[in-house]
Protein backbone atom coordinates (compact mmCIF):
# COMPACT_ATOMS: atom_id res chain seq x y z
CA UNK A 1 0.00 0.00 0.00
CA UNK A 2 1.14 3.43 -1.01
CA UNK A 3 0.43 6.86 1.20
CA UNK A 4 -0.29 10.27 0.23
CA UNK A 5 -0.75 13.68 2.58
CA UNK A 6 -2.03 16.16 0.46
CA UNK A 7 -3.59 19.66 1.77
CA UNK A 8 -6.90 20.33 0.61
CA UNK A 9 -7.99 24.61 1.01
CA UNK A 10 -11.78 25.12 1.66
CA UNK A 11 -12.77 22.22 4.83
CA UNK A 12 -14.48 24.13 7.64
CA UNK A 13 -16.54 21.64 9.28
CA UNK A 14 -17.38 17.86 9.57
CA UNK A 15 -19.50 18.03 6.22
CA UNK A 16 -16.28 18.53 4.48
CA UNK A 17 -14.49 15.77 6.10
CA UNK A 18 -17.41 13.41 4.82
CA UNK A 19 -17.66 14.73 1.43
CA UNK A 20 -13.93 14.19 0.56
CA UNK A 21 -13.83 10.58 2.43
CA UNK A 22 -16.86 9.81 0.71
CA UNK A 23 -15.53 10.71 -3.10
CA UNK A 24 -11.91 9.53 -2.47
CA UNK A 25 -13.27 5.66 -1.09
CA UNK A 26 -14.97 5.67 -4.00
CA UNK A 27 -12.20 4.86 -6.25
CA UNK A 28 -11.00 1.60 -6.84
CA UNK A 29 -8.19 0.37 -4.08
CA UNK A 30 -8.54 2.74 -1.77
CA UNK A 31 -8.08 1.26 1.71
CA UNK A 32 -8.62 4.42 3.85
CA UNK A 33 -8.86 7.90 3.39
CA UNK A 34 -8.64 10.36 6.54
CA UNK A 35 -9.41 14.40 6.09
CA UNK A 36 -9.24 16.74 8.58
CA UNK A 37 -10.29 20.05 8.73
CA UNK A 38 -8.51 21.30 12.13
CA UNK A 39 -5.26 19.59 9.73
CA UNK A 40 -6.40 20.80 6.14
CA UNK A 41 -5.37 18.06 4.76
CA UNK A 42 -6.12 14.21 3.55
CA UNK A 43 -4.05 10.90 4.02
CA UNK A 44 -4.89 8.52 2.26
CA UNK A 45 -3.83 4.67 1.72
CA UNK A 46 -4.35 3.17 -1.62
CA UNK A 47 -3.06 0.37 -4.01
CA UNK A 48 -0.86 1.76 -6.34
CA UNK A 49 -1.72 -0.57 -9.04
CA UNK A 50 -5.72 0.86 -9.25
CA UNK A 51 -5.12 4.25 -8.61
CA UNK A 52 -3.22 7.20 -8.89
CA UNK A 53 -2.42 10.47 -7.65
CA UNK A 54 -3.90 12.35 -9.81
CA UNK A 55 -7.56 10.50 -10.09
CA UNK A 56 -7.38 10.88 -5.73
CA UNK A 57 -6.35 14.79 -6.47
CA UNK A 58 -9.64 14.85 -9.07
CA UNK A 59 -12.00 13.23 -7.08
CA UNK A 60 -11.12 15.74 -3.80
CA UNK A 61 -11.35 18.53 -6.87
CA UNK A 62 -15.23 17.54 -7.98
CA UNK A 63 -16.26 17.79 -3.99
CA UNK A 64 -15.61 21.37 -4.81
CA UNK A 65 -12.11 21.82 -2.62
CA UNK A 66 -8.85 22.30 -3.88
CA UNK A 67 -5.48 20.30 -3.11
CA UNK A 68 -3.01 22.75 -2.93
CA UNK A 69 1.15 22.46 -2.68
Amino acid sequence: MDKIKLRVEGMVCGHCEIAINDAVRKLPGIKKSKASKRKKEVTVEYDASLTTPNEIINAIGGTGYKVVS
